[in-house]
């Protein structure tokens, strides 16, 4: 009895949301509300792609910077223990590269 309970009252709910969808579809400008929605759908589709390869950027990026890290501390443990005129040398080709980039 409870699942004929139940199936009966799904069954009316579906033909409830049925006839809504019927009486909003024969709506003046639902054909405009159903296109921006569309549209709506379609943008939110495009910017979740976008947020994911910001992420990958972002990991990528994290990598990077722990590079970077490591090779500026070597260097600067590498740099102390040189001469200064190795350095002044250091200094011009680096100097350059800024530039190029």
């Amino acid at each position: 009895m409870a699942g004929a309970r139940r199936n009966d009252l799904l069954g009316k709910l579906a033909d409830f949301s049925e006839e809504a969808i019927q009486r909003l579809s024969d709506a003046p400008g639902a054909e405009r509300i159903v296109g921006a929605i569309n549209t709506t759908r379609d943008r939110v589709d495009e910017l979740q792609k976008r947020v994911r390869g910001l992420e990958d950027l972002e990991k990528r990026l994290s990598a990077l910077e722990k590079k970077v890290d490591k090779l500026a501390k070597g260097s600067t443990l590498e740099g102390s223990s040189r001469s200064s005129s190795k350095t002044t040398s250091t200094k011009s080709s680096g100097g350059s590269r800024a530039k190029k980039s």
